[in-house]
């Protein structure tokens, strides 16, 4: 199942995309239950949501939310990508000799197609696609054996950068958290429809011009090896993202930086794409 929040008529509510269009599941889950309840619940109402054939919307007559819009942790490891931990390397940053991971604050969600604000305070937007993975069961030490029970489904996030803000805090959160600085969407795609997360194309443009293309194979610490990692120190809860890591090309070893009015493409295989418009922060 494809499973998203949208607003149509002044109501936001929880459905399942069915090709071009959309499925309302208020009548299976009720006018109140929320994703992270949804997540949480996930393996028990499956069979009743994916049976339920109600009245279904086109897409494009209704506005598409983020996905989870208050997850406990927002989370995502840097330099993750081999080829782009040698972009890295050759621009002067340095490796991390372990997993490097990073808060990005939940404050900074956006919806999958509404405009990114470019900071009046930066002049060092970048993007960044990332596969994004929603956890499903709250848990603790979890074995990379284990790790895939854990996953509810996926998601596309474009993890935005102001990047003459990540030196202002050790560990990026500044410059990873500016408002809107986190679009994730289009929907969450659950585990099962995703043969193999681990081999995933990846695909980001800006302004039609493909910057970022490669696939998830190319992980240094793939999400298995992640999800092990991180649930050594923490309890992962349900509705958690974590952001997985962004391939080369990236705009910042070329200074080519965000400015308003450029757009942003992004696409992963299986899980759809969005799409954001660059504004600015203070009208010129």
């Amino acid at each position: 199942m494809k499973l998203a929040r949208f607003t149509a008529a002044g109501r936001t509510r929880i459905g399942k995309v069915v090709d071009n269009t959309i499925v309302d599941l208020t009548p299976v889950l009720g006018p109140d239950m929320s994703m992270l309840e949804l997540i949480a619940q996930l393996d028990a109402l499956k069979p009743a949501l994916e049976a339920h054939e109600g009245a279904a919307l086109p897409l494009a007559e209704v506005h598409l939310e983020v996905p989870v819009p208050n997850p406990q942790k927002f989370l995502a490891i840097g330099m993750n990508y081999a080829k782009h931990a040698e972009e890295a390397r050759a621009a002067g940053i340095p490796i991390p000799s372990s997993q490097m991971w990073f808060n990005k604050q939940v404050s900074c969600l956006n919806a999958p197609f509404d405009d990114v604000v470019k900071p009046d305070d930066s002049d060092k937007m970048d993007y960044e696609i990332e596969l994004g993975v929603v956890i499903g069961k709250a848990c603790r030490h979890v074995s990379r054996e284990d790790a895939r029970s854990v996953i509810a489904g996926y998601t596309i996030v474009n993890d935005l950068s102001a990047r003459d803000w990540l030196p202002k805090s050790p560990t990026f959160t500044l410059g990873k958290s500016f408002d809107t600085h986190g679009p994730v969407g289009p929907w969450i795609t659950t585990d099962d429809e995703v043969a193999d997360p681990l081999d995933l194309e990846m695909k980001l443009w800006v302004n039609g011009e493909l910057r970022q293309h490669a696939k998830t194979n190319d992980m240094i610490y793939d999400i298995y090896d992640q999800i092990a990692y991180l649930t050594t120190v923490m309890t992962l809860q349900p509705g958690d993202i974590l952001a997985t890591g962004t391939p080369s090309g990236i705009g910042a070893p070329k200074g080519i930086f965000l400015v308003p009015g450029d757009r942003m493409r992004l696409q992963i295989e299986s899980l759809g794409e969005i799409e954001c418009g660059v504004v600015a922060e203070t009208a010129a």
